[in-house]
């Protein structure tokens, strides 16, 4: 059983379940999305994906088990997501992204997709390198905005800590510096399943008289025999 994420583009979009390919809580305010019926609102969520592509970049990650999409995440510089400021918490902290999204389909939770999707998201924003922090809004319990909101247990389970404290939606951040341990981590492992990490070998013992030890089949002018 394979399992990998892969970047949000338009392509895959419509992997996602239709509420999420659909739900424009985090990227339009509560008045325009009131005007927008349901095929208006999959229109809106192509565009809002094709401009965050094209003008700032990588925005979302999309992790499958055997090809089949099973979870997903979205995060986007807080100017493309007016949603944020209705929070109590708000506004996010200058050097942060913010994660608006943190979706698994229900069999698959508890099986480390979540995990594999912050791995993801954290590639993605090393490579950038213009990124500090990735900060979410949490959500403590069920709150007025619904299923929208990233559980604050989760953010927790996945390395985020409070960064600004509120009963029901905490602002929660996590620096990119952790997330750098995170990379090695999973690059190592991936290496060491390859076989590309082995044992070093000991250092040769020096010869008598302090020179190096011959090579087989060379004299120690480097001549063959």
């Amino acid at each position: 059983m394979s399992r990998r994420t892969v970047p949000l583009t338009l392509d895959n979009l419509d992997g996602l379940p239709s509420g999420c390919r659909r739900c424009l809580f985090w990227e339009l305010d509560p008045v325009r999305r009131q005007r927008l019926d349901d095929d208006e609102s999959v229109e809106q969520k192509q565009a809002w994906l094709s401009e965050v592509l094209r003008d700032w970049g990588s925005c979302g990650r999309v992790a499958l088990v055997d090809d089949e999409p099973v979870g997903h995440v979205v995060w986007a510089p807080t100017r493309y997501v007016p949603g944020a400021s209705n929070f109590p918490t708000a506004p996010v902290s200058p050097d942060a992204v913010l994660l608006t999204t943190a979706y698994v389909d229900p069999e698959w939770r508890g099986h480390g997709i979540g995990r594999l999707l912050i791995q993801g998201l954290a590639k993605d924003l090393i490579k950038r390198g213009d990124v500090q922090a990735v900060e979410a809004f949490a959500s403590t319990r069920s709150g007025p905005f619904g299923h929208c909101v990233v559980p604050q247990g989760f953010l927790a389970s996945v390395g985020f800590k409070t960064h600004r404290t509120h009963p029901v939606h905490p602002r929660m951040r996590m620096e990119i510096r952790s997330m750098l341990t995170w990379k090695d981590e999973v690059e190592l492992a991936i290496e060491r399943v390859l076989g590309v990490v082995r044992p070093k070998s000991p250092a040769p013992k020096a010869a008598p008289g302090g020179l190096p030890p011959a090579r087989s089949g060379l004299g120690r002018s480097g001549l063959g025999r």
